[in-house]
């Protein structure tokens, strides 16, 4: 079976290169470009692995990374925030709302290709 991964980026460019990136890599790609859907496909879609980043339209990543980890039926799905939102306190907020890893941009492809398969092994 296929590990599904959900790219949650309202970033035309970052989605289109880690759609690339992941889907060359054997994962199943599903996309939302803001918080609002994303937290609607990991509910419906149930991805083995979200890529959320911090700051996006309708709910921030944060949020969406708190909602998820207050459901009990998503315990099992793995959030790696990958955002520009690089301060101390960021990286806090993030990992305080549930993340699993936290990636800052701009990140290394290959670093961050390493962490995912780690994240689904």
């Amino acid at each position: 079976m296929t590990d599904r991964v959900l790219i949650a980026d309202d970033e035309p460019n970052i989605v289109v290169s880690l759609s690339f990136m992941l889907k060359r890599e054997g994962y199943e790609v599903l996309v939302a470009p803001d918080g609002t859907q994303a937290l609607a496909m990991i509910r419906g879609e149930r991805p083995r692995l979200v890529l959320l980043d911090a700051a996006m339209p309708g709910m921030s990543g944060f949020e969406v990374c708190e909602a998820v980890r207050a459901d009990p039926e998503l315990s099992g799905i793995r959030i790696l925030m990958l955002t520009a939102k690089g301060r101390d306190t960021d990286i806090a907020r993030g990992m305080g709302a549930g993340a699993d890893a936290y990636v800052t941009k701009p990140f290394s492809t290959r670093d961050l290709i390493v962490r995912i398969r780690e994240m689904l092994a």
